[in-house]
C-alpha cells in the first residue's frame, strides 16, 4: 500500500510515522508513506495557499489550485483508489471502514486547515470524507495520522501476531474483554481462574461474555441493532 498525505504542515507528521508499528511497516516495505508540502505547489512568491472567503466572514480558506496540482501530479504517476479529505463533517471512522480501506492499494489523504478548503476541491477530487469524531481540530494532520495508524496495522504482516488485529475492540462490533498478565496475584487481586485453566473453549466463552458485558455498560450504542 502507498499513502500520500498532502498538508501545509508536514512537520506535524514526522513523528507519528517514525516510531513503533508504522515505522516497522515501512521498513518491511508493507506500506510506503509520503508526506507532501502543499506550499511547494503554490504559484506565488510567498508560497501562500489560502485566501479570504468569497461572501465575507471570518477565517481564511485553502485554495483549490495547489491541492489540484499536487493531486494531479500524483495521479499521473500511478492510480489511486481513494482521495480522502479529513473533515469533521465526514463519515465517522470506525473499524469496519478501516478494514475496508486496508484492502486498498494507493490512497491520497488531504489535510485541511484554517476555516476550511474551497468546496471545488471536495466536489472535483475527493472520493471520501472521513471524520475521527464530533469535534474540531486545528487541522487535518492529526486525524490523518489516526487514519493511517488504524489502517496500516491491519495490513497482513504488519503486526507480529496477525491474530492480534482480528481480536481488537470493535472488530466484532464489541469492545475487547479485560486482559491480564503476570503475576497471577498482585496485592491480593487475582487473575480470573478461567484464564489459568488451559480450557480454550471456556476461555473464549468468558472473553465473549466479558466483551458483551463491557459493551453493554460502556457503549450500548454498538448493540442498538441487536
Amino acid at each position: 500500500m502507498r499513502i500520500d498525505i498532502i498538508t501545509v504542515l508536514p512537520g506535524l507528521l514526522t513523528s507519528p510515522f517514525a516510531h513503533s508499528i508504522l515505522l516497522r511497516a515501512q521498513q518491511k516495505n508493507l506500506v510506503d508513506i509520503h508526506v507532501h508540502n502543499l506550499r511547494d505547489y503554490a504559484n506565488n512568491k510567498h508560497k501562500s495557499v489560502d485566501d479570504y472567503p468569497y461572501g465575507g466572514g471570518s477565517g481564511m480558506v485553502m485554495q483549490v489550485a495547489p491541492f489540484a496540482l499536487c493531486i494531479e501530479k500524483l495521479q499521473a504517476e500511478r492510480n489511486y483508489d481513494e482521495v480522502i479529505f479529513m473533515s469533521p463533517d465526514g463519515v465517522r471512522l470506525n473499524q469496519s471502514l478501516a478494514n475496508h480501506l486496508a484492502l486498498k492499494g494507493n490512497i491520497i489523504i488531504l489535510c485541511g486547515h484554517y476555516k476550511g478548503v474551497d468546496q471545488r476541491l471536495r466536489d472535483l477530487f475527493v472520493t471520501r470524507e472521513i471524520s475521527i469524531g464530533d469535534y474540531v481540530l486545528s487541522g487535518g494532520e492529526l486525524p490523518a495520522a489516526v487514519l493511517v495508524d488504524t489502517v496500516v496495522r491491519l495490513i497482513p504482516g504488519v503486526l507480529s501476531d496477525e491474530t492480534s488485529a482480528l481480536s481488537d475492540s470493535f472488530q466484532g462490533e464489541l469492545l475487547d474483554a479485560p486482559v491480564y498478565t503476570r503475576p497471577a496475584e498482585w496485592r491480593g487481586h487475582k487473575v480470573p481462574e478461567v484464564l489459568l485453566s488451559g480450557n480454550q473453549k471456556a476461555i473464549d466463552n468468558w472473553r465473549y461474555d466479558q466483551a458483551l458485558k463491557r459493551t453493554r455498560e460502556r457503549r450500548p450504542d454498538l448493540l442498538d441493532d441487536e
